[in-house]
């Protein structure tokens, strides 16, 4: 039998997750080393606290794995080397990561932990210490991890597998390729919510009164803390770190680029709500700002507004309109309105547990009644479902799965390339194992 795998190289980044030091030693035999260098990679070293903290993970990971094992050590220490070289390779082509981008994926990081963990204090007990010493010692690892996956993205994302290769690659491996899982094909209708015009009045004045005081000699920073809506940088003053040009929403970076270096702007709008930006310094490719964001609240009433029209469209749907149509003419979600609002087959594993249970309860072709859906944090919805058809588990065909399987032919495709291209840097970029 045929078997695919993705390489320890293409997980070695994973393995980089934040992992406490404590849980780590616990699992060290007794009087080993953990802080010998055991590999230099370009400018890049490998110590042997690397090392076996990656093992302990993979024995969390299976109990099956023997961390004393010298064929694991190797891989483990191969893996690790690879990574190095793709690193010092990302570094030569001069890839860079923002300071934005580390904070944007050590707070994702981070809610990723909570929902595993239960809790932000949970985590500061399990690491032994807080979440901003947490965030402090990670970023460079967080760098190093978006330096990985943009370079590995930048030379191999565009690969794209052929018709003809989709078909090799399913019968090379159709006896490897799991299970599809149980499915539901749907599509809805999306209402956004719309802020009333007595709530974006009620915003605008708080942020021209904030704007006012800081003009009289309040302090910037402490307004930041009381109101900003932007739990990301509140915690740093409301400062952004620099932002490349274009990264920015449009009007935020208008009227950054445009304020004197100290300057506090008028209440700007964005999609986010109104802010009041200061500008701590620009150069013509990047700026530095803080904000103070003020989130435009929807009323109990704007809710209800939402929820109404949605019913009322139900209620024609139930009574013979066609789904597909009412999507095409009402839906506020463009990326699926043309669509007559299909979403495609989707996982039932991956559907939110309380979602989840009310798809299970429909009937094929029935609609559910309007229902919260936040794709987008700045734009709160409700949206009708309809279940279209649900699909059971099924081993895979290439009639009924095409798609599924060209998507783990891409990756396979992309992987080995990405892997070849690996053996390569080693022939290319300086390494040694000491």
């Amino acid at each position: 039998m045929n078997k695919f795998k993705f390489s320890l190289a293409t997980y070695s980044v994973v393995m980089l997750i934040l992992i406490s030091v404590e849980n780590v030693s616990a699992q060290l035999t007794e009087g080993q080393s953990i802080d010998r260098i055991v590999a230099i990679v370009g400018k890049e070293i490998i110590l042997e606290s690397d090392i076996q903290s990656n093992i302990a993970l993979l024995v969390q990971q299976s109990k099956d794995i023997n961390p004393n094992d010298a064929k694991v050590r190797q891989k483990v220490l191969d893996a690790l080397i690879n990574e190095r070289l793709v690193i010092t390779k990302a570094i030569e082509d001069s890839v860079t990561a923002s300071d934005e981008e580390i904070t944007q994926q050590l707070d994702y990081t981070i809610q990723g932990l909570v929902q595993s963990y239960g809790s932000e204090k949970r985590i500061e007990e399990l690491y032994g210490m807080s979440l901003a010493k947490i965030k402090r010692d990670y970023r460079d690892e967080i760098r190093k991890r978006i330096l990985w996956e943009k370079i590995r993205q930048q030379k191999f994302g565009a690969i794209k597998v052929s018709a003809r290769e989709v078909e090799e690659f399913f019968t090379q491996f159709r006896d490897s390729i799991p299970p599809i899982p149980p499915q539901a094909e749907l599509a809805h209708i999306v209402k956004f919510v719309q802020a009333s015009t007595s709530q974006k009045d009620e915003t605008l004045k708080l942020a021209q009164k904030i704007r006012d005081s800081i003009l009289r000699g309040a302090d910037f920073v402490e307004f930041v803390k009381r109101y900003s809506g932007d739990g990301g940088s509140a915690s740093a003053g409301g400062e952004l770190g620099w932002v490349d040009k274009g990264k920015l929403v449009p009007e935020y970076e208008k009227a950054a680029y445009a304020l004197v270096t100290g300057e506090t702007s008028q209440p700007i709008e964005t999609p986010f709500g109104y802010h009041l930006i200061q500008t701590i310094d620009k150069r013509k490719d990047a700026v530095q700002t803080r904000h103070i964001l003020f989130k435009i609240g929807r009323s109990a009433d704007d809710n209800e507004r939402a929820k109404t029209e949605l019913a009322a469209l139900k209620v024609r749907i139930d009574k013979g309109e066609k789904f597909e149509d009412m999507a095409k003419k009402y839906s506020e979600e463009k990326e699926t309105q043309g669509f007559g609002g299909l979403m495609g087959a989707i996982e039932l594993s991956r559907i939110p547990a309380e979602l989840k249970n009310v798809i299970e309860k429909l009937p094929d072709g029935g609609v559910s009644d309007p229902l919260p859906y936040m794709s987008d944090p700045t734009k709160p919805a409700y949206h009708l479902i309809q279940r279209k058809k649900f699909i059971p588990e099924h081993k895979p065909t290439l009639e009924q799965d095409s798609k599924k399987i060209e998507q783990i032919a891409n990756v396979y495709k992309q992987n080995k390339e990405f892997d070849d291209w690996v053996q390569v840097l080693r022939t290319t970029v300086y390494w040694e194992i000491k």
